[in-house]
């Protein structure tokens, strides 16, 4: 088994969370309690890249949980969520619920946003960024516009605008600033730039060393550069995260002296997607098909989980893994169905051009 690091003691913040939790206990229907509590305890479901803390959440929103129109804080923590279990089709109901109580909402813009643009529904994205330059930041609203435009035929322009945003509000929030580091970053690595995106994650890591969306961004683009030693040492202390588990475990893979970690890592993988699928979490699809394909060498059993996954989601790194699987699968049709796609939507990636897919086994 993978020892499960966390850092000795509760922090400060979990501590209060504590403390929180105990009161609502006493005073379950206390609204501003609640969402609070929720809240603090979806941020520690990204923090820790840990779904089980979503469920918690829910449980806080208990009273409001089942209502069809509750109280709009309510609504929107429950949109979230939905949104965080990959339940977008519930969780877009709940965010247009949410508008027509208060249409100038900012997070319920860019949730709507975020949803449609990780379905790759890409019109309704736009429609929902249009918002975002009234209501937020300059930042915000350029990133999620540059976002919008390197997924759509526009990449070098989004790279550009994005950029000079970030020159423009260099003391914007933290959290703004990394998510515009990492759209440049892995925008960048899609159009082949690679010193830019090696810069441009640099960047982000230095504001926040512990995201584990950057983490797994990163390691990715460090896997494809052929440098496992260096995913080894970013993530050594992040094997409780089933995704960065995963990608270390693959570091692991092509470097022979680590053979007997990597048996310990593939089992350890294997029992958490085993319990995933018990509780009927459904959130690390992606993840669990890269499993099979890239650690077991399985890609049938790989390319249903793909298909599976594809359906709710369909970011680049979506359409590179069911590719990769129907390739290596010898399933035509559904590479065929994917580069149709991709070439529709004008995407520019160059691990989705025939000459990667080319260089598969």
């Amino acid at each position: 088994m993978v020892a499960q690091l966390r850092p000795s003691g509760l922090s400060s913040g979990e501590r209060e969370l504590r403390t929180l939790r105990a009161s609502l206990a006493q005073n379950p229907t206390n609204l501003p309690l609640a969402t609070d509590v929720a809240r603090r305890l979806i941020q520690q479901a990204r923090r820790e890249s840990d779904p089980r803390f979503l469920g918690q959440a829910e449980v806080a929103l208990a009273p409001w949980w089942n209502q069809a129109v509750p109280p709009v804080e309510a609504l929107v923590l429950r949109a979230t969520i939905r949104q965080s279990l990959h339940d977008f089709t519930t969780a877009l109901t709940d965010l247009d619920a949410a508008l027509a109580i208060d249409g100038r909402n900012l997070q319920v813009w860019l949730t709507k946003f975020t949803v449609h643009t990780v379905r790759g529904e890409y019109e309704s994205a736009r429609r929902a960024c249009v918002p975002l330059l009234r209501l937020g930041d300059n930042l915000t609203a350029t990133t999620a516009a540059a976002t919008l435009a390197s997924l759509t035929g526009d990449a070098a322009r989004s790279l550009k605008l994005l950029d000079a945003a970030l020159t423009r509000d260099a003391q914007a929030p933290v959290a703004t600033r990394v998510w515009a580091l990492t759209q440049l970053a892995e925008t960048s690595d899609r159009l082949g730039h690679t010193a830019d995106a090696e810069r441009h994650f640099q960047a982000a890591l230095a504001l926040a060393p512990h995201d584990p969306y950057l983490l797994g961004a990163y390691a990715d683009f460090l896997l494809d550069q052929h440098r496992p030693a260096e995913v080894a040492s970013l993530l050594r202390d992040f094997a409780r995260m089933d995704g960065l588990l995963l990608r270390l475990a693959e570091a692991h893979a092509v470097r022979p002296a680590e053979s007997s970690a990597l048996k310990s890592e593939v089992a350890e993988l294997s029992a958490r997607f085993a319990n995933a699928r018990d509780r009927g979490d459904r959130v690390h699809l992606r993840e669990e098909a890269r499993f099979h394909l890239r650690l077991l060498g399985q890609p049938t059993s790989a390319l249903p989980l793909a298909r599976d996954n594809w359906a709710i989601q369909k970011e680049p790194a979506d359409a590179r893994l069911l590719l990769e699987a129907a390739r290596l699968a010898k399933d035509r049709p559904t590479e065929d169905a994917v580069l149709a796609w991709v070439a529709t939507n004008r995407l520019e990636d160059i691990h989705l051009q025939p000459r990667a897919l080319a260089s598969l086994p």
